[in-house]
């Protein structure tokens, strides 16, 4: 049954800055921004090829009819639960067929799920909660080597708005997940296109996560034109390697990509190359997408292993810089094309197109996806810099938001008056036209593709008694790119590395986040105007591990 038009519903209220309503008009007409949401275009798809394999989870395999029958009856759960259009909940689900189908049931009945990753912890959960007021939790135990039964305990506790947990894999303290296959199935999409689709995560610099809104008509030309960059047809075979919660594994084009370009999705939580060699071998995985220290990984593995890979077209490497002499070393190794990926939450795609020369596949991040994205690099008094120099990246376009979810105060000084988004990004434009990323101004950690808020960890630090004073920083890291190194000023008796990093643990804190090194200093350099002086810090750190490195 074809569901309904969702342009027939006016926009649910946002809290969060739309686009001016030149840009609207403009978007529109040329055809950018379509009156449809993701599930109205999941349903066209299935349509068209109702009998086409779409989802490989394990043994679970899923139709085009079966899984659009599933989500509908998925949605029917969440409804009888009360959840409606215009609420939000927390999904933290792994890569399988429940997370699939529990975005497609919230996106149809106009419910805003916040995608946390199953990295996160009661820390970064709990914000999550209270500030977007979930009401709802879905949850799974266990979620790899963590169980989330007591963490959505401590959240009932703690989250006066939140009324229900949903949790796959127990069937006693909470509402297990397949009961909600159970209940009538919904046909009617209630969701309108200028909706909030979902809630992407920022890994900015100032505390937890910011809230990213995405809007369908907005998130679904993403999805459009990362297809089209990246060839996807109903031809394309998908692993999801990297957690779906993920912007990249989601949307560029990821997952709804092949899904809506009539393809299939292969589910695995493990992306080393002993799991995911086997599956691209058995399922002729055609396209997938890694960071740089897993692309590592499989580089470093294939000679020895010499697996059938010959199926891979296309590798995406994302979320963090490539080297050049890796990426270099991709297709003589690996047999497939790379294609090199930079981009944002918060909206711009740059990737390397197909056809490009390897020397430029090589060397460079790509070029925005679509005409319509806006990109200009300035100096630090916003002019722009002459052609080839460094700067800092700055865009709009008509997939890159206007403002976070409820954090006006912030977006003053995050976007400039003419609504280019501030991205923190160091970059250089080639002749061609490309962008090479060459490191970020803000104090962002970025840890094998996890971007790590510096400020986030040294409040919690500081919020220890035994600490006076706390600086986060990055340090070189060969695999990761980068890693954290946490400066502490300690009081009298000074607290040992080990109960610093147990102390994180505790508080909640994202296992990835927790310092990879713990330096203690009586004191920390200063700047001219008595602030502590981070660059400093990364000198001291950087002549500490030359000696390592040689």
């Amino acid at each position: 049954m074809q569901s309904s038009p969702s342009s027939v519903a006016a926009a649910v209220p946002a809290d969060a800055p739309d686009w001016p309503d030149a840009f609207v008009r403009r978007y529109r007409d040329v055809g950018y921004w379509q009156d449809t949401t993701f599930f109205d275009a999941l349903d066209a798809c299935a349509q068209r090829h109702p009998d086409a394999l779409a989802i490989v989870d394990g043994t679970l395999r899923l139709c085009y009819r079966d899984l659009l029958a599933r989500i509908r009856r998925v949605a029917g759960g969440l409804a009888r639960l009360g959840l409606t259009r215009g609420d939000t909940v927390v999904v933290q689900l792994p890569n399988d067929a429940r997370f699939i189908e529990t975005c497609f049931a919230l996106f149809q009945l106009g419910v805003r799920p916040v995608l946390a990753l199953p990295a996160h912890r009661h820390y970064e959960i709990g914000a999550f909660c209270r500030f977007a007021g979930a009401r709802a939790y879905l949850g799974a135990s266990p979620l790899g080597d963590f169980d989330c039964r007591p963490l959505a305990a401590a959240l009932q506790a703690d989250c006066p708005t939140l009324e229900h947990v949903v949790m796959a894999g127990d069937d006693h303290a909470f509402t297990p997940f397949d009961t909600l296959y159970g209940a009538p199935p919904v046909h009617a999409c209630a969701a309108s296109a200028d909706d909030i689709a979902c809630f992407q995560l920022s890994g900015g610099t100032t505390g937890t996560p910011k809230l990213i809104p995405r809007r369908h008509r907005e998130y679904l030309y993403n999805v459009r034109a990362c297809s089209a960059a990246s060839g996807f047809d109903a031809d394309t075979v998908y692993l999801a390697a990297l957690p779906m919660a993920h912007n990249f594994t989601l949307c560029c084009p990821g997952t709804i990509g092949a899904l809506l370009a009539g393809g299939r999705v292969v589910t695995t939580v493990r992306p080393e190359p002993d799991q995911s060699f086997a599956l691209i071998a058995q399922e002729r995985v055609t396209h997938t997408a890694l960071v740089p220290p897993l692309a590592l990984l499989w580089l470093d593995e294939q000679p020895q292993r010499q697996a059938d890979l010959s199926s891979l077209r296309v590798l995406q490497v994302g979320g963090a810089r490539l080297m050049d002499h890796a990426a270099a070393r991709v297709t003589p190794v690996l047999g497939c094309r790379l294609q090199q990926v930079f981009g944002m939450a918060e909206g711009l795609i740059c990737c390397t197109r197909l056809d490009d020369a390897p020397e430029r596949i090589a060397h460079t991040q790509g070029r925005p996806v679509s005409d319509g994205d806006e990109v200009r690099i300035v100096d630090e008094t916003g002019a722009p810099v002459a052609p080839g120099e460094i700067g800092e990246l700055q865009v709009r376009g008509p997939y890159t938001i206007r403002g976070y979810y409820r954090l006006a105060e912030h977006d003053a000084t995050a976007f400039t008056a003419d609504g280019f988004y501030r991205s923190g990004d160091r970059v250089r434009r080639t002749a061609d036209g490309d962008l090479v990323v060459e490191g970020r101004d803000k104090d962002q950690i970025n840890r094998g593709g996890e971007k790590i808020s510096a400020e986030e960890v040294e409040n919690l630090l500081l919020a220890h008694p035994q600490v006076h004073d706390a600086a986060v920083v990055a340090m070189p890291d060969p695999m990761l790119g980068e890693r954290t190194c946490a400066f502490v000023v300690a009081r009298t008796p000074a607290p040992s590395r080990l109960v610093l990093k147990r102390y994180l643990r505790d508080c909640g804190l994202a296992a990835f986040k927790i310092p990879d090194r713990i330096e203690f200093m009586p004191r920390f350099p200063e700047t001219g105007i008595g602030k502590t002086s981070k660059k400093s810090l990364r000198d001291l750190l950087r002549r500490q591990l030359q000696p390592a490195a040689a």
